[in-house]
């Protein structure tokens, strides 16, 4: 595996042992080529990650190997890097990382990480999202285009409410993900209920290819638009980071005219670098917008008033949430 090196990640240096390793045994990436990957794209995952409380999902011993995610800071990470104090829905409350240079990202790949999974939070101000996020997940029977088609489509229901902007990435699967910077005024229940209403309102548009429905059994062949992603303690993988796939992929950042042109195998870890190094982020600029959730929130209040649509179901690890329905499978509901 070799003895280990020092890398230099804008003006920091990171030890890193065993850079020999081989994480992706398809491609014969090592942890090296990992830790070189994360540089090159440094102001980019920089940029998704700075400030915010960070879940690590490591793979010590490669994809291969076996894995989890790393909600607290770790006892040997260094004092540079700073922390942030988040609860849990259960109540329990943690201290997780907060990247604010390249060479926390460095240091946390020198441990196995893979994938960055960031809180749509800063650390000054833990329990107000600043992102409302939109995962926009294939079910058995369709495939990214199915993805694209309905991101073409929510780009202008988001635009049509409140004349807000998103900025799509490749999910480093099949997906995509579209996520809109927002003004920290708003509870996670209330990003969580704006999310509701953008799902409801795509699939009024599009009924026979979107659906909301949280139980699979009734999703069908449908692009699920995952509202529950934007509950506290629900994350999204991070733009740039690498996904624990075969092939080595990373969620790629796209421009809206990339999305349908552009697809997830494009980007990998060995081609996200020049990527990079031509077009530098392509999300540059998102944290120079700040939007308002009023009209979606205008939204959701007139589906519950007009069409009874109120709350939908929580994931199973909540607890019971006011207003929220039955938490039960159809299927079982049925039988008892």
């Amino acid at each position: 595996m070799g003895e280990a090196v020092e890398l230099e990640a804008a003006g920091r240096t990171v030890r890193l042992s065993s850079p020999g390793k081989i994480f992706f045994p398809e491609r014969g990436f090592t942890k090296l080529d990992l830790a070189r990957y994360y540089i090159a794209v440094g102001p980019g995952i920089l940029r998704a990650l700075r400030d915010r409380p960070t879940t690590l999902e490591r793979y010590p011993e490669g994809v291969t190997g076996e894995n989890f995610f790393q909600k607290r800071a770790p006892k040997n990470m260094p004092d540079w890097i700073p922390t942030a104090h988040i609860t849990f829905p259960s109540g329990r409350s943690a201290d997780e990382m907060c990247p604010t240079e390249v060479a926390a990202v460095v240091w946390a790949a020198q441990f196995g990480t893979l994938t960055f999974h960031p809180w749509p939070v800063r650390r000054a101000d833990v329990d107000r999202p600043d992102e409302l996020r939109i995962d926009l997940d294939p079910q058995p029977g369709t495939d990214y285009t199915d993805a694209v088609r309905a991101a073409h489509e929510l780009r202008e229901v988001l635009h049509e409410y409140g004349g807000l902007r998103g900025w799509p990435k490749t999910s480093g699967g099949r997906g995509l993900h579209v996520f809109v910077p927002i003004r920290p005024d708003w509870t996670f229940t209330q990003v969580r209920r704006s999310a509701i209403a953008v799902a409801r309102e795509l699939e009024r548009r599009m009924p026979e290819q979107v659906t909301t429905a949280w139980w699979k059994e009734e999703r069908g062949a449908k692009i699920f638009v995952d509202y529950n992603q934007t509950a506290r303690d629900r994350t999204i993988a991070s733009a740039y980071s690498v996904r624990p796939r075969p092939h080595a992929p990373v969620s790629a950042p796209l421009t809206w005219d990339e999305v349908g042109v552009a697809v997830p195998r494009d980007f990998d870890l060995a081609t996200m670098p020049a990527r990079f190094a031509e077009l530098g982020d392509v999300h540059a600029d998102m944290d120079e917008h700040a939007f308002s959730l009023e009209a979606l929130l205008e939204l959701a209040a007139r589906d519950e008033h007009d069409h009874g649509l109120g709350d939908l179901p929580y994931p199973p690890e909540y607890p019971k949430m006011p207003g929220e329905p039955k938490r039960v499978q159809p299927s079982r509901a049925k039988k008892g």
